[in-house]
């Protein structure tokens, strides 16, 4: 007979036990198998690539120098691996809730720090949903402070909001990256708008979130959403594909791609399937409309693109852009897509007026047209005594 959640605290419960039953021993149905650089595993202690549950990579995404947070992260797997991609002028945080997990990933941080030549990862206890609360400070006031009352309670609520605001975990905007594999899924579906917008709010202004977890192909229905084995198994509270990709868009992220994507099923339960996939995401859309005489050119190969905010680039036409929109244009994820064209007559910020972000506007050749341009009687020659 199958066991159902009555709420939020037995989804918990049930995740943490599992997890923390698989701190001690292998489960291999907790992952999908994932092809990870052998290079970056060889230093990694075994028993925590042994106990470390994921269904993809997203280190491959990650570049020398961030800083980066990962999600979840369990034994500390992917965490080592970020150490080594990022190099030690970077620094690597994991948070994670379980103690048995906690403990396999700070004892073997050591050996990893040397045999990578530099220490560069630190582990913090907490929930994702909850990135400000340090769960270790709060274990200490409960031992100091147990809750035997309503005032009780109401004091650990006061003094935890105060520690939020105060001396927050995890800082605003203090990293450049956040990973996650195969942990966002185990979240209470109520908490789950608040978890990125907690991604959200960490990330440094160009920061990006890279997430790998598993998806559905179809809603999934009541009775398997309340079934605690499945959801601590990362399928209940699996999202259906495009609703994973909204949930980016809704907490303000732009340039949302599917990187990676399992061709295979992972399982497939009641008909439903369960596939790993990693979204990359980027942050700093925010802020205000400038005019600055940009304009970006889609290069193709579709006839005409749209962008997050309804503007259309039709293929080869140079379409103005405000100066906020161009910078991001011209990074990644899009750089390669188009080509950003200069004004003529650059405009500071201190002459800039409101460009108005609510259409799509050709930008005239005269605007883009520049003192670097040939002359008529120079066109058609590159360099002295060559022709083009």
């Amino acid at each position: 007979m199958t066991t159902t959640a009555q709420g939020p605290e037995d989804i918990l419960e049930a995740v943490e036990t599992r997890y923390a039953e698989g701190a001690a021993a292998a489960v291999p149905e907790l992952c999908c198998p994932v092809d990870y650089d052998p290079a970056y595993l060889k230093v990694i202690p075994q028993e925590v690539v042994e106990r470390d549950y994921g269904c993809g990579d997203p280190s491959k995404w990650l570049l020398p120098g961030e800083a980066v947070l990962d999600l979840g992260s369990g034994t500390g797997k992917i965490c080592f691996i970020a150490s080594q991609v990022v190099g030690k002028e970077g620094h690597v945080l994991g948070v994670d809730m379980t103690d048995d997990m906690l403990e396999v990933a700070r004892r073997n941080a050591p050996v990893v720090a040397e045999r990578i030549g530099y220490g560069n990862v630190t582990f913090l206890k907490g929930r994702i949903e909850d990135l400000a609360l340090d769960r270790e400070a709060l274990d200490a006031r409960l031992h100091e402070h147990p809750v035997r009352s309503e005032k009780d309670l109401s004091d650990i609520e006061t003094w935890s909001a105060a520690e939020r605001a105060q001396r927050p975990m995890v800082a605003d905007e203090s990293v450049d990256v956040v990973v996650s594999n195969c942990v966002l899924n185990l979240v209470d579906p109520a908490r789950k708008r608040v978890m990125f917008e907690e991604i959200f709010r960490v990330l440094n202004r160009g920061g990006r979130a890279i997430i790998s977890d598993i998806v559905s192909d179809e809603d999934i229905p009541k009775h398997m959403a309340e079934d605690p084995e499945l959801w601590s198994g990362c399928i209940s509270g699996a999202f259906q594909e495009d609703a994973f990709l909204k949930a980016f868009e809704d907490a303000g992220f732009y340039g949302i791609e599917v990187v990676s994507r399992g061709v295979d099923p992972w399982h497939v339960v009641e008909g439903i399937e369960f596939r790993s996939v990693t979204v990359r995401a980027w942050k700093g859309k925010q802020g205000a409309c400038r005019e600055q005489g940009h304009a970006v050119l889609y290069k193709g190969p579709w006839s005409a693109v749209t962008d997050d905010d309804g503007h259309e680039f039709p293929r080869g036409v140079p379409m103005a852009v405000c100066g906020k929109t161009y910078g991001i244009m011209t990074r990644e994820p899009y750089a390669s897509h188009v080509v950003g064209m200069e004004p003529s007559k650059p405009i500071s910020d201190a002459d800039a007026t409101a460009f108005p972000c609510d259409g799509s506007r050709r930008r005239s050749p005269a605007e883009l047209k520049g003192a670097s341009n040939l002359s008529a009687e120079d066109e058609g020659c590159c360099e002295p005594g060559e022709c083009c």
